[in-house]
C-alpha cells in the first residue's frame, strides 16, 4: 500500500493531539523532514510524493519516541543555535534560544571593547559546545577554552567544533569548573568566561515537563540545593583567571538576576548588569573586573 506525504502527517498529527503534545504538526513535519532530507516547505509544494516502505517504517519509530516525550531534538539530532547547525544527543543538554541572549551580549562587548583585537575566552560546562561554536565562529580573532565535566558532552562538543572547522580556536577540556586550567599558566590571561550552568534546584528539576526531566541529563539541570551553587563557585575563582577589566557573564533563571548580581557585586566585580530576554525576563547576569 502507498503512502503519501499528506496522509503520514495527518495520521502522526492525529496522534500527537490525542497525546497532548505541544506543536503536534510542527513535530510530525520536522520528522519526517530530517528522514527524507527535505526543507519543510517542501512537503507543502508536494503533499502526494509518495513515502517509502522504508521511510514510513522510521518514521513510525520515531514517532513513537515522541509519543513517549522524547525531546524532537534527540529524535532528529539536530538543533539550531545563533544560525548554526549543531548536533545534539541523548545525554547531553539541548541548546535553547534563551542562551543566544547570552552569546549576544559577548559578542556585543567584544565589538564594544575589544574588536577587531584577538581575545581569550573561556566556556564553563560546554555541554553541546554551542556557545563556543556561535562564538568561535562569529569572532574571528578569538581562542577558547571549552570545559565539561561530562565525556559525552565533550564527545558531542568535538562534533559540533569540527563540522564549523574551529579546530584551532576551540581547546576541549574535561573536568569541574576551572579545574582543567590549574598548571597550564593561564591565570590572569581570559577577557571573557561565560557559563551556563546548572540553575535547576532538584525540588524544581521534578516538577519540570516530561521531555525535559525525563530525556535531559540531570547533571547539566541541577545547580545544587538553591540552585546557585555553580555561580558561588565560578564567582570565587573567576577573578583568578581573568584579565583586568575582563568579563564574567552568566546565564540565569529567570528568578535568580538579583541573587546573582549581588554575587558578583561582593566579589568585586564592577559594571554588574542584569540583562532581560524578548520575553522580558532575567536572563543573563555580566561583571567587570575590576583593574
Amino acid at each position: 500500500m502507498v503512502i503519501t506525504v499528506r496522509e503520514i502527517l495527518q495520521e502522526a498529527v492525529q496522534k500527537f493531539k490525542a497525546a497532548d503534545i505541544d506543536t503536534p504538526q510542527l513535530d510530525a513535519e520536522v520528522i519526517l523532514c530530517h528522514l527524507l532530507k527535505l526543507d519543510r516547505i517542501k512537503l507543502h509544494i508536494y503533499p502526494e510524493m509518495e513515502i517509502s516502505r522504508e521511510i514510513c517504517q522510521r518514521y513510525w519509530e520515531n514517532v513513537e519516541k515522541r509519543l513517549n516525550h522524547m525531546p524532537v531534538q534527540y529524535i532528529t539530532k539536530q538543533q539550531e543555535f545563533m544560525g548554526l547547525d549543531l548536533l545534539v544527543e541523548e545525554g547531553v543538554l539541548i541548546p535553547r534560544g534563551d542562551t543566544e541572549v547570552l552569546v549576544e551580549k559577548v559578542i556585543d562587548l567584544y565589538n564594544q571593547h575589544y574588536a577587531p583585537g584577538e581575545i581569550k575566552l573561556m566556556d564553563i560546562g560546554t555541554g553541546s559546545g554551542a556557545i563556543a561554536v556561535s562564538l568561535g565562529h562569529y569572532i574571528k580573532d578569538s581562542q577558547i577554552y571549552a570545559i565539561d565535566i561530562s565525556p559525552k558532552a565533550l564527545e558531542v562538543a568535538e562534533k559540533n567544533r569540527n563540522y564549523h572547522e574551529l579546530q584551532d580556536k576551540i581547546t576541549l577540556l574535561e573536568g569541574s569548573l576551572f579545574a582543567p586550567l590549574e598548571g597550564k599558566d593561564l591565570k590572569g590571561t581570559f577577557d571573557f568566561i561565560v557559563s551556563n550552568p546548572p540553575y535547576i534546584p532538584p525540588e524544581v528539576v521534578e516538577t519540570l515537563a516530561s521531555n525535559v526531566k525525563d530525556y535531559e541529563p540531570r547533571l547539566a539541570l541541577e545547580g545544587g540545593e538553591d540552585g546557585l551553587y555553580f555561580y558561588r563557585e565560578i564567582v570565587k575563582l573567576a577573578p583568578g583567571f581573568l584579565k583586568p577589566e575582563g568579563w564574567l557573564a552568566f546565564e540565569i533563571g529567570y528568578d535568580q538576576g538579583k541573587t546573582v548580581q549581588q554575587l558578583m557585586k561582593e566579589a568585586g566585580f564592577a559594571a554588574v548588569e542584569v540583562i532581560k530576554d524578548l520575553a522580558g525576563l532575567d536572563r543573563v547576569v555580566i561583571g567587570k573586573k575590576k583593574i
